[in-house]
């Protein structure tokens, strides 16, 4: 069978179980160990979800960038070993890549997950240069939830302030199909996560975009066309509408052959020929401040 129809019938198998929500360990499976070494658990608090893993390049050039990665699933459920081939898939290209846990619903409610991943930031700052990385480059990215993260931290000082930083201590931030305006809260789960209906206007991103905070980081948004879970034209578009009224650089692109769950699921082995994502994202890294 020739090498092209094998990467198809993969890709059409492993497509429905992403659609599905399956446990992403099983794409795990794909992902190559030579790329890259990871330094698990390491704490960037003291509770027991303060942790992440570290996925660091095999052949990372001095002052490498550094991506702070947070996951979706809706504030209430995710496991950073799941995110495994985001890891490599980034360490492959030359980035030091964290893979943050962070404390979820019901366990606490907004704000406390932004407080958690505004700790990790400042432990990959603090820690960059040991990791082989810049702290100049650091970037906070995210998928779904975890965009809404990344997004907050960058656009909102009152999170990186807790820690004695600043969203200009950021490179810049990328979001991939993130929510970045979505009052009045329709699913529970994100209702329990944001105290609905006592949800303050300022937790949404799209809130913060016209501020000046962070107004020269540079920013990736990607989603994919047909996402239905969150609206591209409501969050994306919209957010880099904003974000490029203010002047900040803005990278934006919408794909068409992906969902919510495989815009992320493409980044893994199997599922590349889906859509760009990893050299979108792994490019946008790459780029040196200016």
């Amino acid at each position: 069978m020739p090498s092209g129809r094998r990467r198809w019938l993969t890709l059409l198998g492993l497509a429905p179980l992403l659609q599905a929500c399956s446990p992403l360990r099983l794409i795990n499976a794909t992902v190559p160990s030579n790329t890259h070494t990871v330094l698990r658990d390491e704490a960037y608090g003291s509770a027991g979800r303060q942790r992440m893993d570290v996925y660091l390049p095999v052949n990372a050039e001095p002052g490498a960038p550094m991506a702070v990665f947070f996951y979706g699933g809706s504030w209430s459920s995710g496991e950073r070993a799941d995110y495994k081939f985001v890891g490599e898939a980034l360490a492959s290209r030359g980035i030091v890549t964290a893979i943050a846990d962070y404390r979820l619903s019901p366990e606490v409610r907004y704000p406390v997950f932004l407080q958690d991943c505004a700790q990790a930031v400042r432990w990959s700052r603090d820690n960059a240069l040991r990791l082989g990385a810049s702290p100049d480059r650091l970037y906070v990215t995210g998928h779904s939830a975890g965009a809404y993260n990344a997004a907050m931290l960058a656009l909102d000082a009152r999170w990186l302030s807790e820690v004695a930083m600043q969203p200009a201590d950021l490179a810049g931030w990328a979001g991939l199909a993130g929510p970045y305006d979505f009052l009045p809260i329709g699913i529970p789960a994100v209702q329990r996560a944001f105290n609905w209906p006592d949800t303050p206007a300022n937790s949404q991103p799209l809130f913060h975009a016209p501020a000046g905070n962070g107004l020269k980081h540079r920013v990736l948004l990607l989603a994919a066309k047909s996402d239905t879970l969150v609206n591209p034209q409501r969050n994306t578009l919209a957010m880099a509408q904003a974000l490029r009224q203010r002047g900040t650089p803005v990278e934006l692109e919408l794909f068409d052959r992906v969902s919510h769950t495989t815009l992320i699921g493409a980044m893994a082995p199997p599922l590349r020929g889906l859509a760009p994502v990893l050299d979108r994202f792994s490019t946008f890294l790459q780029q040196r401040p200016t």
